[in-house]
């Protein structure tokens, strides 16, 4: 099937700027927090909803029959086999600490399939974006395309995960033994690490827990780079759970043995 990726690109983009004008007015700035969880801290803002309920108007408003799936306002059904997954601030406990590492996540999915993605961090005013093909950042003003880098071994590398206590049980040995073969482990990056390994600044990240509109943006984004994105078991990460990102296959091959020893 031939894809509009020209117009649905411009939408995503359109999607984004809205998600700017929505969220920084309450960045660093006081703003009620909610916890959508009685187990954990599971943050939500004013800005989070605010982004989702414009961005679900510009799609509603542009391609009708076009599903959304959002973190905030659920699923509405379509027609068309493309769905939008839409996460307003990915790495809201960055958000509310007034750190920059949180972004707008902007995927579309065809027929279940990632299909092109956009991270938008509109305080750094940065905007990383993969499509069938390829994938470019744009950081103030200025597009280069994004490129994994080479990494020969894991011993080579700077891994990434958002919060090492979120894995559970024989996840966290799992872990433990990628963390102790890296070279370099970073921490508390959500969606922004991941836009560093498409940069070639990173060479894998790995989570679990993930649902499909914290991924969904990015698969996209890393794929076009070079690099690719697949769960513990070297499947599909497309519906979140155990997710490997990583920039070079030979990275990808030694974690998954890491992981499943």
């Amino acid at each position: 099937m031939d894809h509009d990726i020209a117009r649905l690109l411009d939408l995503a983009d359109k999607l984004a700027d809205a998600a700017r004008t929505a969220i920084l007015p309450y960045f660093r700035a006081p703003h009620a927090v909610d916890n959508k969880s009685d187990k954990h801290f599971d943050p939500v803002t004013e800005a989070d909803r605010a982004c989702e309920q414009r961005m679900r108007q510009l799609i509603e408003a542009g391609f009708p029959d076009h599903a959304i799936l959002g973190e905030e306002f659920g699923e509405k059904a379509g027609q068309s086999g493309y769905q939008w997954i839409l996460d307003p601030i990915d790495g809201t406990r960055a958000f509310v600490a007034g750190l920059p590492t949180w972004g707008v996540l902007i995927g579309l999915y065809h027929e279940g399939a990632p299909l092109l993605g956009v991270m938008d961090q509109p305080y750094l005013d940065e905007r990383y974006r993969g499509f069938p093909g390829g994938a470019e950042s744009t950081i103030r003003g200025v597009t280069r395309p994004l490129n994994t880098r080479a990494c020969a071994a894991q011993r080579n590398a700077t891994l990434s995960t958002t919060d090492p206590t979120l894995f559970r049980g024989h996840e966290l040995d799992a872990f433990a033994r990628v963390r102790k073969a890296s070279k370099v482990v970073r921490y508390g990056f959500d969606c922004y690490a991941y836009c560093m390994l498409a940069s070639g600044y990173m060479d894998c990240v790995i989570e679990s827990g993930l649902k499909a509109f914290d991924i969904a943006a990015l698969i996209p984004i890393v794929v076009g780079a070079g690099g690719g994105v697949c769960d513990w078991q070297g499947g599909s990460a497309a519906q979140g759970g155990q997710v490997l990102a990583y920039g070079d296959a030979r990275v990808r091959d030694e974690t998954l043995k890491l992981l499943n020893i």
